[in-house]
């Protein structure tokens, strides 16, 4: 049996903080403060969770944030006319519209409205399509979280077979090209498995690094994962009264060389760079403040 490392996401989002400090006190000292603005539409109890622990890191930060909590019944129209606003209001520099979104509301034509400039979340087609050429604005906040949990751990994943299990647009796909870019960080060779995957196993058997990003409660097990694995549990899944992964632990921890604990590993690193892409897109529109005057 081996002993493996948690990769403790906590304490590597808040070398995050520390390092984003600096940024927006200079913003701040030259009378220009971040906004990031959120838009909550019902009454969902887990994205209420989500949306304060935002609104706890933008106050960590001295990030101004703007809180717009919709009803439930709300139509396109009114989301769509608020968000319009947002992108033109210039003490807002990024926007998030927090998913999922109730049922009548069709989640694309949302996020296609954010301005590109203030698309903090990583989603507008044009910021995917800057990540794919190897050319990122903002990148999705979970993908960009996994990929600095690994590189502040010291885990290589150049050269390595990466598996990501499941293909959603927020995690798996801007995962796996973030993966295959010449880049550092970067240069694995990537896998992708999901729900219409056949003998699932075989695949996850071979990968050195495994992310399971399918929420699904512990459908990762011990015999689907090699000896010396790095493992990514990307899942938050409710059972009961405990927040589980989507990675059995118990029968996982003794094979892998090192894992992400649920909670305390992923999630955390969502918001960390969440704040970095705001504190980008801030510094960003504050840059073309100054060429504007020029």
């Amino acid at each position: 049996m081996t002993f493996p490392q948690l990769i403790d996401g906590k304490a590597i989002a808040a070398q995050i903080y520390e390092e984003l400090r600096p940024r927006v006190a200079s913003l701040v000292a030259q009378g220009f403060q971040p906004g990031l603005a959120v838009i909550l539409v019902g009454e969902n109890p887990a994205s209420q969770v989500y949306v304060r622990n935002k609104e706890r890191a933008c106050e960590k930060l001295g990030i101004r944030s703007f809180r717009y909590h919709l009803p439930e019944k709300t139509d396109l129209g009114e989301l769509l006319s608020l968000i319009d606003t947002l992108n033109a209001c210039a003490e807002v520099h990024g926007i998030l519209v927090q998913l999922p979104l109730p049922p009548h509301i069709e989640e694309r034509n949302v996020l296609y409205r954010i301005s590109p400039e203030k698309d903090v979340d990583g989603f507008h087609p044009y910021n995917l399509g800057r990540l794919m050429v190897g050319d990122p604005v903002f990148l999705p906040c979970t993908p960009w979280g996994i990929q600095e949990l690994l590189r502040r751990s010291g885990i290589e994943v150049e050269g390595k077979h990466v598996v990501i299990v499941g293909r959603s647009n927020i995690v798996g796909k801007p995962l796996a090209m973030m993966f295959v870019q010449k880049a550092k960080g970067a240069n694995a060779t990537v896998s992708i498995c999901h729900t219409r995957t056949p003998d699932l196993a075989e695949h996850t058997k071979r990968a050195d690094i495994l992310v399971a990003a399918c929420g699904s409660p512990r459908v990762i097990t011990g015999n689907m994962v090699k000896e010396g694995a790095v493992v990514i549990d990307v899942g938050i899944n409710r059972v009961g009264e405990k927040l589980v992964g989507d990675v059995d632990f118990d029968s996982v921890v003794g094979k892998v060389s090192y894992i992400t604990p649920v909670p305390g590993g992923v999630g955390p690193m969502t918001v960390a760079m969440l704040m970095a892409n705001t504190v980008k897109a801030a510094e960003r529109f504050f840059a073309r403040a100054g060429e504007r005057k020029q």
